[in-house]
């Protein structure tokens, strides 16, 4: 695994526990905390999908392959609804900032990562060891 390859999925981790974080003081009522729906669907299922197809880019490495490549920049754009430049008027900004920019830094460092796999053309695969002649 290289270096980018370790910041891509770190960058995955981050946005997830940032979503995570930001769901549970949701259900718990905690401020500041996500609207309950917003006019195009509910933040609850939203977020849980934002996760789930993060964890998936992580699983199939956000850039070795064209699966992950497009998970992981999916994961990081659903990310961006939630901590994009958007929120910097926002009425409770002042609380959140800490959120925001790191959620806008990880998924900055995802579409750049995962560019720069597109335009070097690396489309790696992992072979595991043969086991053969092993008892």
């Amino acid at each position: 695994m290289t270096q980018y390859d370790r910041q891509a999925i770190a960058a995955l981790a981050t946005l997830i526990l940032l979503q995570l974080i930001m769901l549970s003081a949701l259900y718990s009522g905690i401020r500041p905390h996500p609207p309950v729906a917003t006019p195009l669907f509910g933040i609850a299922p939203f977020l849980g999908a934002s996760m789930s197809i993060a964890l998936a880019a992580i699983i199939v490495q956000p850039l070795t392959t064209a699966t992950g490549r497009v998970l992981g920049v999916l994961a990081a754009l659903m990310a961006l609804v939630s901590f994009g430049p958007q929120k910097y008027f926002d009425a409770q900004f002042a609380l959140i900032w800490p959120a925001v920019i790191l959620g806008q830094v990880s998924a900055l460092v995802i579409i750049l990562r995962v560019g720069q796999a597109v335009s070097r053309g690396d489309e790696r695969t992992h072979v595991a060891p043969s086991c053969a002649g092993q008892a």
